[in-house]
């Protein structure tokens, strides 16, 4: 009765933090799906936001935030220096 009482917290536990739903709406988008991927591991991870994005205008924002963090360290470099001269 032990396991019995775990399994059902548990199961509660993911009923209330919504992951039962989440599962669910998943794996009907997959059943619904006309053609089957080759990888429904693949589909599941895409669709929960675990697979890497695979649209190219994130990493070019993604480019474009690195070098704004160069152009930032410059920047403050120059700052430190500018204020050891005043």
């Amino acid at each position: 009765q032990a396991a019995d009482y775990k399994r059902e917290q548990f199961r509660r536990y993911l009923e209330k933090s919504g992951v039962l739903d989440t599962l669910t709406k998943v794996l009907v988008a997959l059943y619904e799906e006309p053609e089957k991927p080759n990888s429904a591991l693949d589909f599941l991870k895409h669709h929960l936001g675990a697979s890497a994005p695979e649209n190219p205008e994130i990493e070019a924002l993604r480019l474009e935030v690195a070098e704004m963090k160069e152009k930032y360290e410059a920047v403050l470099e120059e700052n430190k220096k500018l204020k050891t001269k005043v």
